[in-house]
């Protein structure tokens, strides 16, 4: 067997590393404003700040924990040695999160949501971004990188589909009417299936392509690559856009239902027309042999484009049908977006490396300073919009807070669409690929 070549286990152990994260990582992203506002009893204008603060100190453990890859030097590798340090802590912090301490004064629950979110946000860049850099690592064969890329959104993809469709049910399910047990029932469940899957990871992967020479530089080297670095510049934006427009429709999607429809329980239902992204996941491996991966992602954006826009009609009109079938195709577009990232970025740590420098971990901490400083902004507009509209939790909503509701849902996910559109077409792909060769 060719050396770079990487077994069947080692594959899907490779996948169910985002199946792990995105366990703890979609409750985060599309439960966690509802639960603070709606069940712990924080106001939407705090839940903004605080969002905003972890957010921004997570932009720079991104930074961080890549620095700490590149100076890693054990047995184990660079990456992979963070799925086995930082698995535990990071489920203990997610169960935290979600625990409602009504012994403490509001004052005490505010520094309790502060402590353990921030806590969280630190160890889940800690388990997520190696996922990243560990992959040009494992091999130097371009249709390998690529099916493994497929492979761990495939799962991934796979996750965020069970976490939409069943966490309210389970959410039931565990509390029968309290809403605090059942949130926190539920992310007991999670992590603890996360915490065998982060150390399946740790267990069966291995780093092989490693050039010691230059795998070491100091950072002033490593920052002068960066700015030069344009492709790694492009797909970091693309990534910050997309994230950004995730968090906004995510985490406003619970309101849209409960609010605008009058039905939460249709969230579920909802949810589990996200399963087409795995559509456009598996298609990419056959799509970008044919098409190059900028132009599949573009097709991507652009099939997110159009489902996105039965979205608007569809919110306005209050057209379940319709609203359904515009998600069925905008997550088909999400599927080749999100599956391209972390494959595109590969590219980018080797047309780094082709510049003299092997940085896997600064670079591959661009996935995580896009997801933390999008889902930051993201959360930001969401909650401020709502309470700048006058959102009162479980009350009747007046005319201004359904706006704000339907412009969060469907038209500004419209508009950044076309702005990750146009970003995208700086992306030069021929340069890499004579660059690489």
């Amino acid at each position: 067997m060719d050396k770079w070549k990487t077994s069947l286990t080692e594959r899907i152990s490779y996948g169910l590393s985002d199946a792990a994260d995105n366990l703890v990582f979609q409750m985060m992203t599309t439960y966690l404003l509802f639960f603070y506002t709606d069940v712990f009893g924080l106001t939407a204008n705090e839940v903004a700040i605080l969002f905003v603060v972890a957010r921004t100190a997570d932009v720079f453990e991104s930074l961080i924990i890549g620095v700490m890859i590149d100076n890693t030097h054990s047995k184990w590798g660079k990456s992979r040695p963070f799925f086995l340090w930082y698995s535990f802590p990071y489920v203990v912090f997610a169960v935290l999160t979600f625990v409602t301490p009504n012994f403490l004064p509001h004052s005490g629950k505010l520094i309790w949501a502060y402590v353990t979110y921030l806590g969280l946000g630190f160890f889940y860049t800690a388990v997520n971004l190696p996922i990243t850099s560990i992959l040009p690592t494992m091999t130097n064969n371009e249709q390998e990188t690529t099916l493994l890329g497929v492979i761990r959104q495939f799962c991934g993809s796979s996750v965020q589909i069970i976490v939409a469709v069943f966490t309210i049910p389970l959410v039931n399910l565990f509390g029968q009417g309290n809403q605090q047990k059942g949130f926190l029932g539920t992310i007991i469940l999670f992590g603890f299936i996360s915490l065998v899957l982060i150390l399946n990871t740790f267990f069966h992967v291995r780093e092989r392509y490693t050039n010691k020479e230059i795998s070491h530089q100091p950072i002033s080297e490593v920052w002068k690559m960066l700015k030069q670095n344009k492709p790694w510049i492009v797909i970091s934006i693309v990534i910050f856009l997309y994230w950004l427009t995730t968090s906004i429709k995510n985490q406003t999607t619970i309101y849209y239902f409960k609010y605008v429809i009058h039905d939460e329980n249709l969230v579920s239902i909802a949810n589990s027309f996200t399963f087409t992204a795995l559509i456009g996941v598996v298609a990419i491996y056959f799509v970008s042999a044919k098409l190059g991966k900028k132009n599949t992602m573009l097709l991507g954006i652009i099939t997110a484009f159009v489902g996105q826009l039965i979205i608007t009609f569809a919110a306005y009109t209050t057209n379940l049908p319709v609203l359904f079938t515009g998600i069925f195709i905008n997550c088909i577009g999400g599927g080749f977006i999100i599956g391209l990232v972390s494959i595109m970025i590969a590219d980018t740590i080797r047309y780094g490396t082709a510049m003299g420098i092997q940085a896997e971990g600064v670079l591959a901490s661009t996935d995580d300073f896009g997801v933390n400083l999008g889902l930051g902004l993201g959360g930001l507009i969401t909650a401020e919009s709502l309470q700048i509209s006058g959102y009162v939790s479980n009350k009747a909503q007046t005319t201004a807070t359904i706006s704000a509701i339907n412009l969060n849902y469907a038209l500004i996910p419209l508009i950044l669409y076309v702005i990750m559109f146009l970003i995208l077409l700086g992306y030069n792909e021929k340069k890499i690929i004579q660059a690489i060769k």
